[in-house]
């Protein structure tokens, strides 16, 4: 597994009261259609620092458990995590980008459909959970990071990669599509393609930008090699790594 990070500098982080949390579930507009998402806050008034964690392609199986295993990791770090579900996935209206794509269409039909998804309606998704975000009182809308796996480690790329106002992301498994501009990227040995870390490590290194390169041990088990890596099961084996970045680019 390969990590890639680089960040911006940013204020010192506001740390939460104790590790109990709350978990809500809030709506939003985008683009006309009413979008679900939850929030889980910790203990006390902050301002917190808030994570965006963006979501893969499931339409929901799934996709609460992992909400849930993301909160216990960083709420307790002192976050506020804002999960937002974009259109057509839980109970967020809209079409789902999986039925979209598999509409009998040859793979580079789909392909092209997908990037256009991703980087139009779905970016909007997530740039409108995150300014909901950014409007809670107890959110400090200056110390925002982003995450994600799959579907959401594409998203996280592409919102780094706008320069959308996040401190630091991290992109989990997103697959064999990439941009350029991904401050943090993750990756398990048996996903599709490990070469999008390599290519980028040396692109932060020859602009000059913080960055580290790392390479995990192969013999993780083998339910966290593949594309799962980034999902309920995986993210103890990546979590203390994110935490203790996000915390250097919030110092």
């Amino acid at each position: 597994m390969i990590v890639v990070a680089s960040w911006h500098p940013a204020p010192a982080m506001a740390q939460a009261q104790s590790a109990a949390f709350s978990k809500e579930r809030v709506t939003f507009k985008s683009d006309g259609l009413t979008l679900v998402g939850f929030v889980f806050k910790p203990d006390g008034s902050g301002p917190f620092p808030g994570l965006i964690w963006n979501h893969g392609s499931e339409k929901s199986p799934g996709t609460m458990r992992q909400f849930d295993a993301v909160a216990a990791i960083f709420v307790p770090a002192g976050y506020v995590v804002f999960a937002p579900m974009r259109r057509g996935h839980g109970d967020s209206e809209g079409p789902c980008v999986m039925d979209q794509l598999r509409r009998g269409q040859d793979n580079h039909v789909a392909a092209s459909l997908a990037v256009r998804l991703m980087e139009g309606e779905h970016l909007d998704d997530q740039l409108a959970g995150q300014a909901y975000a950014k409007r809670l009182p107890y959110v400090d809308p200056q110390r925002l990071v982003v995450a994600g796996c799959s579907f959401g480690g594409i998203q996280t790329l592409l919102a780094a990669e706008r320069g959308a106002g996040y401190r630091a992301a991290a992109a989990i498994s997103p697959g064999a599509l990439s941009w350029n501009g991904n401050p943090l990227l993750i990756q398990p040995p048996k996903d599709a393609s490990l070469e999008p870390s390599r290519v980028l490590g040396a692109e932060l290194e020859r602009r000059g930008k913080p960055n580290a390169v790392k390479v995990y041990p192969p013999d993780m088990p083998e339910d966290q090699q593949g594309h799962c890596f980034g999902g309920a099961r995986g993210m103890h084996v990546w979590a203390q790594d994110v935490l203790a970045f996000f915390a250097g680019a919030l110092r």
